[in-house]
This record gives C-alpha cells, structure tokens and sequence, in this order.
C-alpha cells in the first residue's frame, strides 16, 4: 500500500495536468448543445422552398457526363428551377440546367452574398449592404473550414463565417464564434493543436494509460486500513 501510494503522488504529478485539462476542456464542449455548436439554429428554413420535380422529368440528351469518373449525381429544383449536381472520384463538384444540359459557371461573389444572406437568420446584416466575402481555392481553404473545396466566406456582422461552395452553390458550413473555440478547446481534448483531427496518437495515448492507471491505484487506496493513532498524555 505504501508503494502504491507513492506511485499515486509520483503519477498525480505527472498527469494531473492533462486531467484537469481534459475536465476543463470536456465541460466547454458539452456547455452548448452540438447543434449550436455547428450553427443548426442559424440556417433558414427550407421547407417551403419547392424542390421538387416535373412528372414525367427526364435529363436531357445535352448533359453528357461521359469520359468522367461520376461518383454521385443529384437532381433537385431549388426555387423551381430543376439543377444537376455531379460528383467526381477526386470530389469536384459541376452544377448544370438540367432542363439544357448546359454547364454552370462558378459562384460570383453577389451570389454567393445572397446565398448565404438567404440562407441563414443570422441578426445585423443590412438590406442592401452585403456582408464580405473572399474567395478561397480547394487548396487554400481557412482553418476553420478544412475541406478541400473551393468556397466563398461570407463573413457576418456578428462574427458568423458562412461558407458557400463556389461549385455546389450551397452552404457548406457555418462557423460561429463559439464552434472556434469548440474547434480549439477540441484540439487540446486530443491533444492535437496542428490537425485537430488525430485521435489516437502516442502522446495521447500514453497519458490516457497514465490517467487510467493512477485512477486504479487511487481506487485500490481508498480501500487501505489506517490505525487510529494513540494520544499519549502530556505530563
């Protein structure tokens, strides 16, 4: 039991840290609902928005995806208007009139504005004064989007970063204040401040060992008999 103990305090210094960070930083990401988090409750409704489709639709002979690796397609009619999304094997997405075939062009930077305006109840945008926007390349994408895509941010008065596919002409994310602090109290979770993806690394997983087995010993200490001490009188 002595031996154990000491490994306990030897341990409890060593990985006292990371456990009072994995409490603090468990606490934050469970302090709002996930949906909050990921900005659920900022996008408009769409139900009413009819995207159905004609009886009797069929794509037209103009809309040739051959000679192309077409991993998904789907067909929808946002605003009555019936579009054609293809997925490519590499994830490059190519819109088209489904009613002519006819490739569309990427996003400009009005559209992608309204898009994102329309698309979202976010307070403080102005009619008539868009919020900026910046283009960024697949390649290039902010660190609080990562996904290799081409988008617009859309970036709202009160802080809000809306990201609309230049290619998809949808909104992709949205990326409030707190899903920053979410995504940075996230990486110290994991212990992961460059990827903030990689769950399952040797440091990681060594202090988890560590926590666990200090946890253990502190369980099989709570079970040790101390003698009651004898006062011997003064005198």
């Amino acid at each position: 039991m002595r031996r154990l103990a000491r490994w306990h305090i030897w341990l409890g210094w060593l990985i006292g840290l990371p456990l009072v960070m994995w409490t603090v930083t468990g606490l934050v990401m469970v302090a709002r609902p996930i949906e909050t988090v990921r900005g659920t409750h900022l996008r408009a409704d769409t139900s009413q928005i009819d995207k159905s489709l004609p009886a009797q639709f069929a794509l037209p002979a103009a809309l040739d995806l051959s000679g192309r690796t077409i991993e998904r397609i789907e067909i929808a009619a946002p605003d009555g208007v019936p579009l054609v999304w293809a997925t490519q094997a590499d994830g490059s997405v190519q819109r088209y009139d489904a009613r002519t075939g006819r490739a569309l062009p990427r996003l400009s930077m009005r559209e992608a504005q309204g898009i994102a305006v329309a698309g979202t109840t976010i307070p403080g945008v102005q009619a008539g004064s868009p919020p900026p926007a910046r283009f960024f390349e697949a390649d290039d994408v902010p660190f609080d989007f990562r996904r290799p895509m081409p988008v617009w941010q859309v970036a709202m008065p009160d802080g809000t970063h809306v990201y609309v596919g230049a290619d998809t002409a949808r909104i992709e994310a949205v990326r409030t204040r707190w899903w920053r602090l979410f995504d940075f109290v996230w990486s110290l979770h994991i212990m992961d401040l460059e990827t903030r993806e990689d769950t399952s690394h040797p440091i990681l997983i060594l202090f988890a060992a560590l926590g666990a087995i200090g946890s253990v010993i502190g369980c099989v200490l709570l079970f040790r008999r101390r003698k009651a001490r004898i006062k011997v009188p003064r005198g």
